[in-house]
């Protein structure tokens, strides 16, 4: 794990916040992103973390073929590393703080998720910082980092 996705795990839902509110949009990510799901807040977010991505949720592949800022991505699910759950992906105003962002769809493409929307923002090079939305409600954050051989706008670990 990057130490700054480490550090992400160190802190509380309002730092978080900050770091997302005072980063761009970036470039749009390529290839296959790992992910680590953040409960922000508490002493447990580093387990949570690994219990998520080992039961749950991996990461997001980005579709190197499609144009860089009107895309589709497909997550990685279950502990197979299934790759199910479409979105489009398109830069946007944040529901956050109404700033430029690269936004995650599944209103169109996904019956089961189709109330969930992420925004990420680029915090470095190759490195993400992502809010969940159900409906408005902010739920979770999240982070992407390239993975070896993904992402060619980033440094993989």
């Amino acid at each position: 794990m990057n130490a700054t996705v480490s550090n992400f795990l160190d802190m509380t839902r309002d730092q978080l916040d900050e770091t997302y509110k005072q980063a761009t949009a970036g470039k749009v990510p390529t290839g296959e992103m790992r992910g680590t799901a953040i409960v922000a807040g508490t002493h447990l977010a580093k387990l949570y973390a690994r219990l998520a991505r080992l039961l749950a949720w991996q990461g997001k592949v980005f579709d190197i073929f499609a144009p860089p800022d009107n895309g589709v991505l497909i997550n990685k699910i279950s502990p197979l590393s299934l790759t199910f759950i479409v979105a489009k992906v398109y830069r946007g105003a944040s529901w956050m703080d109404g700033k430029e962002t690269i936004i995650i769809d599944y209103s169109k493409t996904s019956f089961f998720a189709r109330k969930i929307r992420d925004e990420i923002r680029e915090v470095e090079p190759g490195i993400y910082l992502g809010k969940v939305w159900w409906g408005n409600k902010h739920i979770l954050d999240f982070a992407l980092e390239a993975v070896t051989g993904g992402n060619s706008n980033a440094t993989a670990d």
